[in-house]
């Protein structure tokens, strides 16, 4: 399904409908504002006794539940692993598609495509350093590009490496993606595993190394010299039933930060099924006592020692000379004025459950809200922080306190001298502009024409003003 398939879709379905045939109607999950169309088709057919109607289609939010209440499901997902992906393609194609022609480098370079293809699809795992989104790499595009090499191999024609990439990667694969970091990965994995120099005969594949010096397969994989789908279906064997970062070239500790996510989406899932239908939708004084006590005791020790909450702060003047003095004025303002609009919130809160303030429609939907585990839009519009609600109240005040430390060292003109950590800004972004400004004012010249430039080993000689930065 898809964009002019509707009207198609609907009339093959009437179709089959009479005749007692079946139909399969695919990814249901791109089309689900016309599937109440499709509810009412379904609820006017007389259909035969032999027809069969079968919908796939990814999890959607917005998929209606009638339709699925109505439906008999099955619910399917491919194992993982790069092992299990090799297998699966290797399964789908078979020995004559293989050995076509006696051609090694073909064979070689199906091989290689397979690889690309698992990779790609089992990258998705380790969102958002992997890639930065689910992207829908599926079996379509593996066909794609086998199209595309048995193609180029046919007649005994000099192989064009240029073809394959610029199709995989502006037509097939690359298509699906968005972002220049992802389409900068998906360029170096094509640059990679489809050359000329990755299938020369004359050295075996576990010697077979990137221009960087690095092995272009695991060490488990050695390209066999034969046009054999057995021969190959052995080298995946091979490999490891678990993924290792290395084979997606990934750094080792990947592992910890990709658990972390799974375990704080579990966390937030179990949530959301251990609280009540009713929750916050009436006034439940004891309810409210209960779900809201730890936020509320959260900000009383967040705030104990601290002036935050009583402090008063004049709005910066536009007399600043330095743009970064300027930005650190602004900073320290707008983070006292989000912790005390938190606190006034708060407080009206805790005298609506001591009896003491009357409920009104801004602290019921705060309530709601915090008895959700979610965090209010009220103060996401302030700043747009962690989605969990004392997550988000302890990155407040962390930062709020981190901004006094900012205007005291700039205070002392040794700011820029110090090692920075932007984890403690509330918008790190503006104070790199800001940076730049002031660059642009010591050297006298347009803000366009400057370059931003990083080293990771020792300072930059030719840089006018320069600072150093942890937590980027």
């Amino acid at each position: 399904m898809g964009q002019g398939q509707a009207d198609v879709a609907l009339a093959t379905l009437r179709e089959c409908s009479r005749n007692g045939d079946w139909l399969c109607l695919k990814n249901l999950h791109l089309v689900t504002a016309w599937l109440p169309l499709l509810e009412k088709e379904l609820n006017v057919l007389h259909p035969k006794a032999n027809f069969r109607l079968w919908l796939t289609a990814e999890v959607h939010p917005r998929f209606p539940p009638i339709l699925l209440q109505s439906s008999l499901k099955i619910t399917y997902e491919a194992p993982p692993g790069l092992k299990k992906n090799l297998l699966r393609t290797y399964e789908s194609w078979t020995p004559e598609q293989i050995s076509k022609g006696g051609n090694l480098a073909r064979a070689q370079s199906l091989f290689c495509l397979a690889w690309f293809h698992a990779v790609c699809q089992e990258r998705r795992n380790y969102i958002p350093q992997g890639w930065t989104k689910f992207y829908e790499f599926s079996l379509s595009d593996l066909r794609a590009g086998f199209e595309i090499i048995d193609r180029l191999f046919e007649g005994g024609k000099i192989f064009q490496w240029e073809f394959v990439h610029g199709l995989l990667e502006s037509a097939i694969y690359g298509g699906r993606i968005d972002n220049p970091s992802d389409l900068h990965i998906l360029r170096s994995y094509l640059k990679q595993f489809f050359s000329a120099r990755l299938l020369s005969s004359t050295h075996s594949g576990g010697q077979r190394r990137s221009k960087g010096g690095g092995r272009i397969f695991p060490s488990q994989i050695s390209l066999p010299n034969s046009c054999s789908i057995m021969d190959y279906r052995s080298v995946v064997e091979n490999l490891p039933e678990d993924d290792r970062p290395a084979f997606f070239g990934l750094p080792a500790n990947i592992e910890r930060s990709s658990q972390r996510i799974i375990s704080s989406q579990v966390i937030s899932q179990l949530r959301v099924l251990s609280r009540s239908v009713a929750t916050g939708s009436k006034f439940d004084r004891e309810l409210w006592s209960n779900g809201l006590s730890p936020v509320l005791n959260l900000w009383k020790k967040l705030n104990q020692g601290s002036t935050l909450i009583h402090q008063k702060v004049e709005p910066p003047t536009e007399g600043q000379k330095s743009p970064i003095l300027s930005f650190i004025a602004l900073e320290q303002f707008n983070a006292i004025r989000l912790v005390q609009s938190i606190h006034q919130s708060l407080a009206a809160l805790s005298k609506v459950i001591r009896g003491t303030q009357l409920l009104t429609p801004e602290v019921q939907k705060l309530a709601t809200a915090l008895l959700n585990q979610e965090c209010p839009i009220t103060w996401q519009n302030k700043w747009e922080g962690p989605e969990e609600p004392m997550q988000y109240l302890r990155a407040v005040v962390t930062r709020a306190l981190a901004t006094q430390s900012w205007v005291e060292r700039a205070s002392r003109q040794v700011l820029l001298s110090d090692i920075l950590d932007l984890s403690e800004l509330f918008h790190p972004d503006t104070f790199l502009n800001a940076l730049r400004q002031e660059t642009a004012r010591s050297i006298g010249c347009s803000m366009d024409s400057l370059v931003f430039v990083s080293s990771w080993r020792s300072p930059i000689a030719q840089a006018k003003l320069q600072v150093k930065v942890e937590y980027m």
